[in-house]
């Protein structure tokens, strides 16, 4: 062991440099066992340690030896500096630091200095400290101690590298499996239909893992049915052969576990049929594995290969894991390449059977469906509702006209726009003409004004009242100019939404003083309008309540309350409808007049039977006049 890392050779030839050997022992690829030997080799080697041991903690508390170097002789007792460093691990390990003890010998005298000391190094795995490396060194000088410390808590990191190795070949490992599980898987989704996927999977099982054999089996009934075999497109069940996988996957699925032939020493589960496969057509080595859809066993997988080359643990952990992957599609494509008809029967009856007996199962259901059915009509009871499509409307709405004549200039607001009272402007009229106006009068003001000044300094009394009237005039001329200059920005006086006039097209069109330019209708105050048809006017009452759904939101419900019912008829669409008005109990923020869709009039509890054929009993009647 010391020769694979150059520790312990002869003078004469060429001593490793530490470099060497740290390199050597960060590419070993042995067994933990090995590998612990050759750490604490090149640890001594490059501590000059006497001898050295890795502890770990055990459950109890108490530390034992996983590995001591060099290797003492079979049935010898264990060494002073190792009975100690066991003595010491537990203090140690829960400090979690490097601890430099003196190592009394038997034969030493009291008071005299120690000859060697333990140099106990704790590890650590996983952010714990799980054990430590106890070193026997000769108490050369207090440097030599210090640097053989260092040394070693240096080395003893590569104990965490080696475990990460590990860890990163068994992740690997599971790599492998998992491409290989699910490259088979993949093999299998192309095809389409159950023959080919069967085969498929044979295939590719027999040619990843070298198998001779391979074949899948589904369950039938209480029995196994052989449906593919590897390498093979037709094959008979008569045959021996077949009857004989056939029996082996029975025993698989009867059991529910997996079948290995031939056994482990421990197993516990039966291989007589896999035993007899094997020496009939044999022999080789036979493993059975169920295929489970939810839970439950639904075929099974036999392979069989050379008896030279059995079945390790990895390679039954991967044919497990390819087993879980393909089962759901290959149990889909079974169920699905059977005619529909044949499928809903089996399963149907399969259920039936059990709860009915196996005779005249269907006869059976069909007598009990039509009483149960009859039964249901006849006395279960639902809600009865009256359907009609409906409206929202506003209560009431304020019509916004031209305050004077004028021009269009521009129209910010559409039907369907939300408006804020005094806020929002819905259009604005052209006021060039009118601001001309008012230059016009203001100058004339000042003329006037100026007259006035001229009469009064004249004492000119008529003259000078003569010119303040007509001032008093421009100022009324003026006022009304400004006025409409103010109105031509045109404002919502009330909050709501713009239920008419779209005037996007008009702009630059003329209007006149009072024209009705936009409709707005409060969101607060909206009611319903059903038109309900004539045959079902009369199941109809004030008072009822019932909900309503639009088309724009058809999962959100409006509860309602009828509070007015038109007596005359009208026609809608070419039928006769009566109009019924509700309140709404509940309003929502996207609700806008105009809106259309369904409302339900609850009615009474009546019998589903009548319910559903009332309408068909009336027409009926009114042909035949019954």
């Amino acid at each position: 062991m010391d020769e694979e890392l150059g520790v312990g050779q002869s003078p004469e030839a060429e001593r490793p440099t530490t470099a060497d050997m740290i390199d050597r022992l960060s590419r070993f690829d042995g067994p933990p066992e090995q590998f612990l030997l050759h750490l604490l080799a090149v640890q001594c080697s490059l501590a000059g340690a006497e001898a050295g041991t890795i502890l770990r903690s055990g459950t109890d508390g108490r530390a034992e030896a996983i590995a001591v170097y060099p290797l003492p002789q079979p049935g010898s007792t264990a060494p002073v500096w190792l009975a100690q460093s066991v003595e010491s691990a537990p203090d140690v390990i829960a400090e979690g630091t490097t601890a430099l003890k003196p190592l009394r010998e038997p034969d030493e005298l009291y008071g005299a200095p120690p000859r060697r000391y333990l140099i106990m190094v704790p590890f650590r795995s996983g952010g714990d400290v799980r054990g430590l490396a106890a070193f026997a060194v000769e108490a050369r000088s207090e440097a030599a101690l210090a640097l053989a410390r260092e040394r070693l808590e240096l080395t003893i990191s590569m104990l965490s590298l080696y475990e990460m190795r590990l860890t990163l070949q068994r992740r690997q490992l599971d790599l492998r499996r998992l491409r290989m599980a699910v490259e088979t898987l993949a093999a299998v989704d192309e095809h389409d239909r159950f023959t080919g996927a069967a085969m498929a999977l044979c295939n590719e099982v027999a040619a990843r893992w070298d198998c001779d054999r391979v074949d899948v089996g589904f369950l039938r009934g209480r029995y196994v049915r052989l449906r593919a075999m590897s390498h093979t497109e037709k094959f008979s069940r008569k045959m021996k052969l077949a009857q004989d996988i056939e029996a082996a996957m029975e025993e698989c699925i009867d059991q529910d576990i997996e079948v290995l032939y031939p056994p482990e020493p421990d197993a516990t589960y039966v291989s007589r049929a896999a035993g007899e496969l094997s020496r009939r057509h044999g022999p080789a080595n036979v493993l059975s594995l169920p295929l489970r859809k939810r839970g439950d066993a639904v075929a099974v997988l036999t392979v069989e290969r050379a008896p030279d080359n059995p079945f390790n643990l990895e390679e039954v952990e991967a044919l497990r894991l390819t087993c879980e992957l393909c089962a759901a599609r290959l149990a889909n494509l079974h169920e699905h390449d059977r005619w529909v008809g044949a499928r809903a029967a089996a399963a149907a009856r399969k259920g039936l059977a059990a709860a009915l007996g196996p005779k005249h199962t269907w006869i059976k259901v069909a007598a009990i469906l039509v009483l149960a059915a009859v039964l249901f009509l006849a006395f279960a009871r639902g809600e009865y509702r009256v359907d009609a499509p409906f409206a929202f409307q506003a209560t009431r709405q304020q019509v916004i006209p031209a305050p004077f004549d004028g021009f269009l200039t521009s129209v910010t607001v559409t039907p369907g726009d939300k408006v804020d009272g005094d806020k929002t402007v819905l259009a604005r009229l052209d006021t060039t003409d009118i601001r001309l106006q008012l230059a016009s009068a203001k100058a004339e003001r000042e003329g006037y004004l100026k007259q006035e000044a001229a009469a009064v300094s004249e004492d000119k009394t008529a003259e000078a009242q003569i010119a303040r009237a007509e001032v008093d005039k421009v100022d009324a001329q003026i006022k009304l100019l400004e006025r409409r200059i103010k109105q031509a920005e045109i404002r919502s006086p009330i909050s709501g939404c713009v239920v008419a006039g779209d005037l996007k097209k008009q702009i630059g069109a003329p209007v006149d003083a009072g024209d009705v330019l936009f409709e707005i209708a409060p969101l607060e105050s909206l009611r319903a309008e059903l038109l309900v048809p004539e045959d079902e006017i009369a199941d109809v009452r004030v008072g009822q309540e019932g909900e309503l759904a639009t088309a724009s939101y058809p999962d959100r419900r409006i509860k309602f309350v009828v509070e007015w019912i038109n007596p005359v008829a009208e026609v809608v669409k070419q039928k006769n409808v009566f109009r019924v008005r509700v309140r709404l109990l509940e309003t929502e923020p996207w609700m806008r007049p105009g809106m259309e869709g369904v409302a339900k009039v609850s009615v009474d509890r009546r019998t589903y039977g009548w319910i559903w054929t009332h309408k068909l009993v009336n027409w009926i009647r009114m042909k035949l006049w019954l």
